[in-house]
């Protein structure tokens, strides 16, 4: 019978600071890893006697039921598997203590399970990481009151790491979502009719909602990626200044400098390129400004490279291909890749709403771009596999078309986070390989 394990971390922050971190909302959310294929059904409403319901692969699931024995206000909460989600018995019992230290905190995992030692190590390097980052980034803006935040597209890649980021923060979120609202913390949106009423007591507007640019760049693909941002964000920028929203962030992205600007190092100053998703982004950005000569509101556009989780994007692709040893570079590999991590890209919104001085575009990138080549490279490394395969450019081309190959699977941008190192922001992953290790659970404190 494996012993109890425990894993402890030392935190600069209060025990009450860090308690209240797990009390709130988006906690399970935030510390769930993003290489495991579960999705949360039901997270526990109370630390004291809650019950969370995890979703696993062939209908399966995980009840986890907190324990009100157990549960001491601000030192200690524990959780206990009281399903069976496999075959074989399993036994699961966490327990949290947080322990207060002269210059903060001591948090302190004990675990009583059959669970073999590597995985438990991969999974608490990555919890510990990912609350001691998140801590750090409401840390900087503590002295601030906590906001309400609406955010379309909540339900995304961006958005299901923002939301639960924003709510363990203490902010309150309402997700405007298309379909008639199911709880208390959802408000209708209609892109083309939004209601100004639905963004009544709102501090800050997130907007992430359109159609995938992932696909065939058929020009049905084509008249969909453009309606569904051009409009739709003209729409809700003038409903939010029509609410008095103090603060409107939109989503852009890179492309807006076009597919290959060689190596011109690309700041928030450069001018835009030339080619289907530059011109779109170009009239995303200003349909978000619509109503920039107010001064009302303040406006951000958040130009986003590739964002790296296995949960989405260029990764989730890549991840299983390189994982069986058959990736490698692609199109010859000299295109540059501005990339950046999930949770980075979770701190940049944070920063847009709540900076002052951040307005207008900004690039949402690591500060450490890389060619394509050596991107091949660093996955290969992380996941233990060669990456010798090359990929010719008749690959793309195939599957996504010649515009969708030109801008989206060889596109070279190098673009730099200017306006945000400016201002003094701090990435957690400026490099890629310790970022594709910790979304991957390939640490080397979890070996």
């Amino acid at each position: 019978m494996p012993p109890i394990r425990e894993f402890r971390l030392d935190l600069p922050d209060p025990v009450d600071v860090v308690f209240d971190w797990h009390r709130r909302p988006g906690g399970l959310a935030r510390l769930l890893p993003p290489w495991h294929p579960v999705r949360i059904v039901r997270e526990a409403g109370s630390l004291r006697d809650g019950t969370a319901v995890l979703g696993l692969p062939a209908g399966r699931t995980w009840v986890a039921q907190h324990q009100p024995g157990e549960y001491v206000e601000q030192r200690t909460f524990a959780d206990e598997l009281t399903s069976r989600p496999f075959l074989l018995p399993v036994r699961w019992h966490h327990r949290h203590d947080f322990q207060p230290r002269a210059n903060g905190s001591t948090l302190i995992d004990q675990v009583d399970s059959m669970m073999p030692d590597a995985p438990l190590r991969r999974m608490f390097a990555y919890r510990h990481r990912q609350l001691a980052d998140d801590l750090t980034a409401h840390g900087h803006f503590a002295h601030l009151p906590r906001l309400t935040v609406a955010i379309t597209g909540s339900s995304g890649l961006i958005g299901s790491a923002l939301a639960p980021f924003l709510t363990t923060g203490g902010h309150r979120v309402i997700h405007l979502v298309r379909r008639p609202p199911r709880t208390h913390d959802e408000r209708r949106w209609d892109p083309v009719h939004p209601d100004v009423a639905a963004l009544e007591g709102v501090d800050a507007l997130v907007h992430l909602a359109g159609a995938p640019i992932a696909g065939r760049f058929t020009e049905e693909h084509r008249r969909q990626i453009r309606s569904s941002r051009i409009e739709p964000t003209q729409l809700l920028a003038e409903a939010a200044a029509a609410a008095s929203v103090p603060v409107f962030v939109s989503a852009s992205a890179i492309g807006l400098y076009g597919s290959d600007r060689g190596d011109e190092v690309l700041t928030e100053g450069s001018d835009s390129g030339d080619g289907f998703l530059a011109d779109v982004v170009r009239d995303w950005e200003a349909a978000a400004r619509v109503d920039a000569t107010s001064d009302s509101m303040r406006s951000v556009q958040v130009r986003t490279g590739i964002v790296q989780s296995p949960r989405g994007g260029a990764l989730r692709l890549q991840w299983p291909l390189f994982a069986a040893g058959l990736g490698g570079p692609l199109a010859g590999g000299d295109q540059w890749i501005s990339w950046v991590g999930i949770d980075d890209l979770v701190d940049v919104y944070l920063n847009a709403i709540l900076d002052e001085q951040l307005s207008g575009p900004i690039n949402a990138v690591a500060p450490h771009p890389v060619r394509q080549r050596d991107y091949a490279a660093t996955l290969g490394r992380v996941l233990g596999r060669p990456a010798m395969i090359p990929t010719p450019r008749i690959g793309p081309r195939l599957l996504l078309g010649d515009v969708g190959e030109r801008e989206v699977a060889a596109a070279s941008q190098r673009a730099d986070p200017a306006v945000l190192l400016g201002r003094g922001h701090v990435f957690r992953f400026p490099e890629l390989e310790p970022a594709l290790r910790h979304v991957l659970g390939k640490t080397d404190d979890a070996a």
